[in-house]
């Protein structure tokens, strides 16, 4: 028997539509979605979890990215954390890599807070660097930033300036303490 070069097998990657499914063109956003053999057969006794992101030997990562015309994937965000605002879909990742970019600002991460009018609005959470203080002057500073520097409706509506962002073991932010926070405020629940 004779040694060959070996077969690799190598995953499928798409950006679809996550509502319809449909493969998008280069430019438009959608879900990541891979299709191969390292994908996961499901999650350990959790079936109804498993259906969720595997569907027709497709795995839905959850990650928003949009492709460009040579086939590199930019990524967008979650898609649990999507803010929609005014008809807008907002990825927290450009606002806050456009926050770091201040240099006032430390740290920071953004969510979707409550709003009657727009539905939601980009709320930032902001770690100062040391040697700046919380002002309204600040405030108005960093979001003229961000206008600049992003869409002018990217801009985060709200500023709260924090001691420390809430984060897992391994350092990741957790945003969904931040969201779930937003929402008492605003429901009471």
């Amino acid at each position: 028997m004779s040694i060959s070069e070996p077969q690799v097998q190598t995953a499928l990657k798409e950006v679809v539509d996550p509502n319809t499914g449909k493969d998008l063109p280069p430019g438009q956003e959608g879900e990541i979605c891979i299709k191969g053999p390292q994908v996961m057969a499901g999650y350990w006794n959790r079936p109804e979890a498993t259906a969720e992101v595997l569907k027709d030997g497709w795995l839905h990562t959850g990650d928003l990215a949009r492709m460009d015309a040579d086939g590199y994937f930019w990524f967008v965000g979650r898609s649990d954390d999507v803010i929609k605002s005014s008809g807008y879909r907002i990825g927290p990742f450009e606002v806050e890599s456009a926050l770091l970019e201040h240099p006032a600002v430390q740290e920071a991460a953004v969510v979707g807070s409550p709003d009657r009018i727009r539905g939601m609005i980009v709320k930032a959470f902001v770690v100062l660097n040391k040697g700046y203080e919380p002002s309204e002057s600040l405030i108005r500073e960093i979001k003229n930033y961000v206008k600049r520097t992003t869409a002018p409706y990217k801009y985060p509506r709200e500023i709260e300036f924090i001691a420390e962002l809430p984060k897992t073991i391994s350092g990741k932010i957790k945003r969904n303490e931040l969201r779930a926070a937003e929402l008492k405020k605003y429901t009471g629940i």
